[in-house]
Formats: C-alpha cells, sequence, structure tokens
C-alpha cells in the first residue's frame, strides 16, 4: 500500500503539534512531501523534522502532482479560500476547524469538491473522543430514560491574548473552541433539523475583542435541550458533561464517566396524592422514594489516555479509509455546516460584539 502524499499548509499550533505530528509517525499511511510557513525557523524545522520540501506561500503546491492530500492549518481566515483554490486545483483536502466563517461559504466548498471529483473534510477530530463515544452508548442504550437536558462545559479560567481573540481573525471562543462540544452536542441533538438557538456572549478576561464567554442553548420539539458553556472565566470548571433522563444522570470529564439509574420495573409503586402527605404517625410528611441506584462507571483505556493522539490517529485512519477504499466521512460536510449555521445565528444575537450581520 503506497502512502498518501500530504503538502500541510502552516507549521503553528495546529500545522505542526497536531497534524504534523501525528502525520510523520503513521508513515504507513501518510508520508509528507512538503509544508508551507511564511516564518523562516518553522519551514526549517519542517524540513529536518520531515524531510520534505518547505516554501513560504502555498501557490507552488498547486502545480504539484505529486500531492495527494492537502492539510489546511493555515490562520482561520485563510481557510475557505485556500480550501477552494485547492480543491478546484485537483487535490483532497483536509481543513483545520473552524471550517467557515458562514454556512453559505460551506455551501460553495461542497460544490467545489463535487465539482472536482475530490473528498473535502473538516478535522473535526473530537467526534472521535473517548470520553465522548462512552456518553452516546450510555444515552443510545436508553438506561437514562428520556434525555431531559444535557450540559456541556468547556470551561477554564485564561487571559487569552494572540491572534485568535480578535474578531478580524475570525476569533473569538465560539469559533475557535466551539467547533469541537458543538459538533458533538449536535450529534446528540441530531442533524436532521436546525435546532432553535439562544446564545449569549461577552467579553471577560481577553485581550482581543471577541467573545471569550458563551452560553448557547438549544432546543427543539421532541429533542434534549442542550446547555453549552465555552468560558475563560470560570476558575472552578466542573464535569465536561452533566446528562440528566427522567430514569437516571450521568456525569463525566474527558478521562472518566459516571452514570446511575434504576429499573422501572423493581420501581416502588407510586399514585398521586391529592390530600396532604402524613407520616404513618399523622405528622407532616414530604415526598419520599426508595429507588435502588444501579450505579456504572468508566475509564478512559490506558490506549486512549493521550486524548488529541488518540482523537488524530482515529480521525486519521477514518479518512484514510475513505481515500483509498471509498468509505464514507464520519464527519460530513453538511454535519460541520450544521454547526456553522448555529454560530451564525448566534453571533447575529450578539450584535454588541459582532455588529448588525
Amino acid at each position: 500500500m503506497n502512502p498518501i502524499r500530504v503538502g500541510i499548509i502552516g507549521q503553528g499550533r495546529s500545522g505542526r503539534d497536531i497534524h504534523g505530528e501525528y502525520l510523520c509517525r503513521d508513515t504507513r499511511r501518510f508520508r509528507i512531501v512538503a509544508a508551507v510557513d511564511p516564518i523562516a525557523e518553522r519551514r526549517e524545522r519542517a524540513a529536518r523534522e520531515y524531510g520534505c520540501e518547505v516554501f513560504p506561500t502555498h501557490e507552488p503546491l498547486l502545480a504539484r502532482r505529486d500531492i495527494d492530500l492537502i492539510v489546511n492549518a493555515s490562520p482561520t481566515r485563510f481557510h475557505v479560500p485556500y480550501t477552494r483554490e485547492f480543491l478546484r486545483a485537483g487535490f483532497h483536502v483536509l481543513c483545520e476547524k473552524p471550517a467557515a466563517n458562514r454556512a453559505r461559504d460551506v455551501d460553495l466548498l461542497i460544490a467545489s469538491a463535487k465539482k472536482a471529483g475530490k473528498v473535502y473534510a473538516i478535522f473535526q477530530q473530537s467526534r472521535f473522543a473517548p470520553y465522548f463515544r462512552k456518553v452516546r452508548q450510555v444515552i443510545d442504550s436508553g438506561v437514562l430514560g428520556d434525555i431531559v437536558q444535557i450540559s456541556i462545559a468547556a470551561n477554564g479560567f485564561l487571559r487569552r491574548y494572540d491572534w485568535q481573540t480578535l474578531t478580524e481573525e475570525q476569533g473569538g471562543s465560539l469559533l475557535n473552541t466551539g467547533p469541537h462540544p458543538l459538533d458533538q452536542a449536535l450529534q446528540i441533538f441530531g442533524t436532521d433539523v436546525m435546532p432553535r438557538v439562544t446564545c449569549f456572549m461577552r467579553r471577560a478576561t481577553t485581550y482581543g475583542d471577541a467573545e471569550d464567554h458563551v452560553v448557547l442553548i438549544l432546543s427543539g420539539d421532541n429533542r434534549p435541550l442542550i446547555n453549552l458553556e465555552i468560558s475563560s472565566c470560570c476558575a472552578y470548571p466542573a464535569f465536561l458533561y452533566h446528562v440528566y433522563g427522567t430514569r437516571g444522570g450521568m456525569k463525566g470529564s474527558s478521562t472518566d464517566v459516571e452514570w446511575r439509574y434504576y429499573n422501572p420495573a423493581k420501581a416502588p409503586a407510586l399514585r398521586l396524592h391529592r390530600e396532604p402527605i402524613s407520616k404513618p404517625n399523622g405528622t407532616p410528611s414530604y415526598c419520599t422514594d426508595t429507588l435502588r441506584w444501579i450505579c456504572r462507571a468508566w475509564k478512559v483505556p490506558p490506549s486512549k489516555s493521550q486524548l488529541f493522539d488518540s482523537m488524530s490517529a482515529d480521525f486519521y485512519r477514518m479518512l484514510h479509509r475513505t481515500l483509498t477504499a471509498g468509505a464514507p466521512l464520519a464527519v460530513t460536510p453538511g454535519h460541520v455546516r450544521q454547526q456553522i449555521a448555529v454560530i451564525e445565528e448566534c453571533r447575529r444575537q450578539n450584535p454588541e460584539i459582532y455588529g448588525k450581520r
């Protein structure tokens, strides 16, 4: 099996520390043949680490015929134009998140990929997070009953001061951090319908002009209520996931998940009381219940303990099957389009940061 030949645009935190880090180790499936970065030191490092050709701009790669896949890990504002250029030039493209700033741009890229007969994929590797797979498995099993609400919190305390805090760079927590938990939330909510969106944003600790505190609520008929927080001013971050069900619940982090539920067939029979409730001695009483909880717990397997490596490996193996055997993408551009449409609506609802759009 010949490895897929890869060109990487960008050697920053994503291009080098995520994509390059994984691809240079999976030499059976992939081979890095070119890397692009405007910073000379990064180009020199890429040449040493990958043994590939390096370029200061992406244009020379457009004419290459010894590259199968372009990894677009450029700054966010270049995700759409560079991806479109390479699709039209006849390359498969994997673009870093966020895919775009507007849903119509995702539509444009989907159309470009279809016309070129090439694969357009977006690096939403959190879909493959072990904890998310376990959360989905427990929810789908039905033991928690009907899911009433899911709270997801991607929180911490950080005074961020880089270019991703600037609206002119398409920055902000929702477009930078948000694609990961929002992709997971929409998978649970359902990708067959657009949710109702309610969003509150503000700037708290950031040194830029984009938001760093987001509360996003997704709702819909016969769907769980999803409350998503993305905050840089949470000094006491709690659970990543908190699931409320009619027969139990679940809490979880990226390494541990716990859930408990009761068996309806073994639960004490209850009836509605319209008259005041009393204890056997006649004194007033509150409602009591003697449910027997079934408690379960899960820890991330040792083989998956390095979260970023694990997610990257699973994503790239999926992409390799798509490129070599025609297997469908697990993370489709259509899924990501829904995500970007939600983010657009969130920004529309917060004109104090994003103006009238």
